[in-house]
């Protein structure tokens, strides 16, 4: 069983063979795939795939790149969305990036926190972008996510010490292809010293595919690739990475 908890299959790069694809996955024991909004439109096409295929779940939010975007009544779009749809499992994904700076970073805060609030009103975890924003990252976090919600940080970046603080607040940490690569000996530090209770693996499909497909378009059979990785780091078997991880998951997002 595996659970990538955060690819985009609804990405445009998906249009020519997504029906192909998604009919795929299971034959690769791909069980579950969360598939986050990064905006209004995303937010709405990613509700559409998880209505149409039973293993695939929704999450509605808006990216810290498209946040300059939105006006008044964005916020309303995505309660309605949220709520009027069971297979919405989350709001995100939803955060912070300092490294490309596409909205001003004051509205990405704004946002970030009317995102959050809208999560502790509706009891929906949160899912998180974090680049090269750590710090604001997680001071928003611990000043505004609710107890009563849950929170995990995708495609984690940052280092063992921010990870452990992370998850004494209750957090999930999720792990992206990136730990197989020679260079990123940061994540596979994180790997080994916390705790496989606490953490999610994950694609991020279309985008960084692990070895030996980096550069590649990724997708969710690659998933394996990870739970592979983090087994080898662990000195656990692949099995029991691919058990804890989806089972954390599943809780994590309420799918029976």
């Amino acid at each position: 069983m595996l659970f990538d908890s955060h690819a985009h299959l609804n990405d445009e790069s998906f249009d020519e063979d997504r029906e192909e694809l998604i009919a795929s996955l299971k034959e690769n024991d791909v069980d579950y795939v969360v598939n986050p909004g990064a905006d209004i439109e995303t937010s709405k096409t990613s509700i559409e795939l998880a209505d149409k295929y039973d293993f695939i779940y929704a999450a509605v939010g808006v990216h810290p790149h498209d946040v300059k975007d939105l006006n008044e009544d964005s916020l309303d779009i995505l309660k309605k969305l949220a709520t009027s749809h069971k297979k919405v499992v989350a709001i995100g994904e939803i955060g912070l990036d300092y490294f490309y700076d596409n909205s001003p970073r004051e509205i990405q805060k704004e946002w970030f926190i009317k995102q959050i609030q809208l999560a502790n009103e509706l009891k929906l975890p949160i899912i998180i972008h974090d680049r090269d924003a750590h710090q604001d990252t997680f001071d928003i976090i611990k000043k505004y996510k609710s107890d009563d919600i849950g929170c995990v940080l995708h495609c984690y970046s940052g280092s063992v010490e921010l990870a452990k603080e992370y998850i004494k607040m209750g957090c999930y940490i999720s792990i992206p292809g990136t730990v197989t690569f020679k260079n990123a000996k940061k994540v596979r530090e994180v790997v080994r010293e916390i705790p496989i209770e606490k953490m999610f693996i994950e694609t991020d499909s279309p985008y960084m595919s692990p070895e030996p497909f980096r550069g590649k378009r990724n997708n969710p059979a690659r998933v394996k690739l990870v739970a592979e990785k983090i087994s080898e780091e662990i000195n656990s078997t692949y099995e029991e990475v691919c058990r804890v991880t989806s089972e954390n998951a599943k809780k994590f997002f309420g799918i029976e």
